[in-house]
């Protein structure tokens, strides 16, 4: 360990990723790489060993994703700080992760190194960093889009192709109930009809396929 340097714990289960970050942080004089981790147990882990400046984390990984780990971090250590990278642009993906308590939140194909150094940079000095692109998607989150776990629920069946019958079914609830979530998650989505509905929240992170 070298005084005064940032030290960086970096999180992401491919490693050919994970040694492009390190290679290009250990190329800067003031920042350290003291640690890699394979997925979200092992950064939990490492990040409670090392003690970490700045924790740099893939969005998604194996046993505890980002959101999760910046969670159950802020819980034991509430000066801990988050940088997450993710390939995933959604806004509820990027408010997720802002809710849970990252400091910022970079999308890898727009995050070429001098992206990444600013932002550790940035985070370090307490502050918060959020490319402009990053930005605007959140901007553009609307409150009256928020949806309850139900209709969560509800709507990741839809996309699963079922119908309501199916979906009362599934979920142990009445036919009406469900057609009362369909109408309320339109009304929120501000969409037509149950097709659009899906895309709408595939766009925007809201559920996932598979």
């Amino acid at each position: 360990m070298t005084p005064g340097r940032i030290r960086i714990l970096i999180a992401d289960d491919h490693a050919v990723v994970r040694m492009g970050l390190a290679a290009m942080i250990r190329s800067e004089p003031d920042l350290e790489v003291v640690g890699e981790a394979h997925d979200g147990r092992q950064a939990l882990e490492l990040y409670r060993s090392l003690g970490p400046d700045i924790l740099l984390t893939d969005l998604r990984m194996p046993e505890l994703d980002a959101v999760a780990l910046t969670q159950t971090l802020l819980r034991e250590q509430p000066a801990a700080r988050v940088i997450v990278l993710s390939t995933y642009d959604g806004e509820e993906e990027i408010y997720r992760a802002l809710e849970a308590g990252a400091h910022a939140y970079l999308l890898k194909r727009e995050s070429l190194g001098e992206e990444i150094l600013k932002a550790i940079r940035a985070v370090s000095a307490g502050q918060r960093y959020l490319p402009a692109s990053v930005a605007a998607t959140l901007a553009g989150r609307m409150p009256r889009s928020e949806l309850t776990a139900r209709e969560i629920e509800v709507l990741r069946a839809v996309a699963d192709g079922l119908r309501n019958k199916q979906i009362a079914d599934q979920l142990q609830i009445s036919e009406a109930t469900v057609k009362v979530h369909v109408t309320n998650i339109m009304a929120k989505l501000s969409v037509a009809d149950r097709t659009e509905a899906v895309t709408i929240a595939l766009k925007r992170g809201i559920i996932r396929l598979g």
